[in-house]
């Protein structure tokens, strides 16, 4: 009898039991069960997040947003005792900063740190839980059968009625004038932030059709949130921004089939369907997006649960914009 590859394959079986090395390769290549999915997080520092989790040949694909910070994806995951732990560094000019993320489940909860490392030496911890987002509809919605409600004026050409100011602590630059809603910054620049204050409306929405009007400056910058999730872009037709960063886009997420734009200091037009996370765009009285899925909140959402009802948001923290005619037809459900 040959006893060689039952003895090769018990000596092989022991040396994997018995090897450390060999467990941490093992547990290294085993995705912790219950974490794949979207997730809307709830960061410690009040700040929006949204995280996705998957799997690519294999091996673990991280995609991490905290508000407007970096996307990935991260495909450098390392997985150890039931948890992902990732980082990545953010260089500005001569110093660089390091930030780890480590997530997992615990008793069928999401939760998580993130740690960054300072050029200055300082260190600081963040924690974060997180909440199952559904997955996407199966199949785009059948736009002929949808059914709007009556029209719903969210802006009465007088005062600020229904809206207010998301971050209370920042300048309002926001006013009536002349029947427009207009915002008033001496920013030039395309820098993602600013120390003036974004507007929301109090309501909050699920899916609806909005249409609305702006006026936008060449080379100037503004946006629209629907539900506070997805940015319909605001630039004139020749701004530096095209794309998926031009007007007509969701910004960073569907670019327009064509620039429909008109040029800055005239007044263009958004009529914007969002049914079934699916979106169409018309603008200027062309479709320039098409029932398109929209997958993931854009950078800069404030709401990032696609399954949850969201204000209008309008960007106020970019530079001068005015909005006017701004109505909103809610989808009736059955």
């Amino acid at each position: 009898m040959n006893l060689l590859p039952f003895s090769f394959g018990r000596i092989l079986l022991i040396a994997i039991v018995l090897s450390p090395v060999a467990n941490v390769q093992i547990l290294a290549q085993s995705m912790p069960q219950g974490l794949t999915g979207d997730w809307t997080l709830e960061i410690e520092s009040g700040l929006p997040g949204w995280m996705r989790v998957a799997e690519e040949d294999g091996k673990p694909l991280l995609y991490f947003r905290e508000y407007i910070g970096p996307l990935g994806p991260y495909g450098d995951v390392e997985i150890s005792e039931g948890r992902l732990r990732f980082e990545w560094k953010r260089r500005k000019k001569d110093s660089e900063s390091r930030q780890f993320v480590e997530l997992g489940m615990n008793n069928g909860m999401l939760n998580g740190v993130i740690r960054r490392e300072f050029p200055d030496g300082r260190k600081e911890t963040t924690a974060f839980t997180g909440k199952r987002i559904p997955p996407m509809p199966a199949k785009a919605p059948d736009l002929s059968r949808v059914r709007f409600g009556e029209p719903v004026s969210l802006f009465n050409g007088k005062d600020l009625t229904g809206w207010v100011p998301h971050e209370p602590d920042k300048i309002m630059g926001w006013r009536v004038e002349d029947g427009l809603l207009v915002n008033a910054t001496p920013k030039t620049d395309f820098s993602a932030t600013g120390d003036h204050a974004n507007l929301k409306t109090e309501a909050l929405f699920d899916d609806f059709r909005l249409h609305i009007e702006f006026l936008i400056g060449s080379d100037r910058n503004s946006g629209i949130y629907l539900k506070g999730t997805y940015e319909a872009q605001v630039v004139d037709r020749d701004s530096r921004m095209q794309g998926l960063q031009g007007v007509g886009a969701i910004f960073g997420v569907i670019p327009p089939s064509e620039n429909a734009g008109r040029v800055g200091g005239e007044w263009q037009s958004y009529e914007i369907m969002l049914v079934d996370r699916h979106i169409t765009v018309v603008l200027n009285g062309v479709k320039v997006i098409d029932n398109e899925p929209v997958s993931m909140p854009t950078a800069g959402a404030i709401n990032t649960d696609p399954s949850a009802a969201g204000p209008i948001y309008l960007q106020g923290d970019h530079t001068s914009v005015a909005y006017r005619n701004i109505v909103l037809e809610p989808v009736i459900r059955e």
